[in-house]
């Protein structure tokens, strides 16, 4: 009786997941390369997924609160704003300081999502 040749040919596998290959600019690859040092990455393909997970969980979208906890959080923000107020100040100005405070500054409102944009 003959035996079978049970042996696959090729490269044995190295891991269940598929392989996704892509083109890295030099300077790019030298970056991961670079951060994947500072982050004790065995590998530039484990740094790579390293840096696509915080990536991704860097985006990931927040869920809207709803309008009760928004209306909560605002006035004890203002509560707050209010203890700490400068008791020399004219009531307008404490009034304009708030209203900043809790509006929070402009470069901050452009990139919050949560936020309805102004059309204009």
């Amino acid at each position: 009786m003959k035996k079978r040749n049970t042996k696959k040919r090729g490269r044995p596998a190295t891991g269940q997941d598929p392989v996704s290959a892509i083109r890295l600019p030099i300077d790019l690859t030298a970056a991961i390369d670079k951060w994947g040092e500072k982050n004790d990455a065995p590998s530039r393909s484990e740094a790579i997924r390293r840096l696509v997970e915080l990536g991704l969980a860097g985006a990931k979208t927040t869920p809207r609160r709803s309008s009760r906890a928004a209306a909560k959080a605002a006035d004890m923000a203002a509560e707050q704003i209010d203890k700490l107020a400068d008791p020399s100040a004219t009531d307008e100005e404490r009034r304009t300081r708030k209203r900043r405070l809790l509006r929070g500054p402009q470069e901050f409102r452009d990139i919050r999502s949560d936020l309805s944009k102004r059309k204009g």
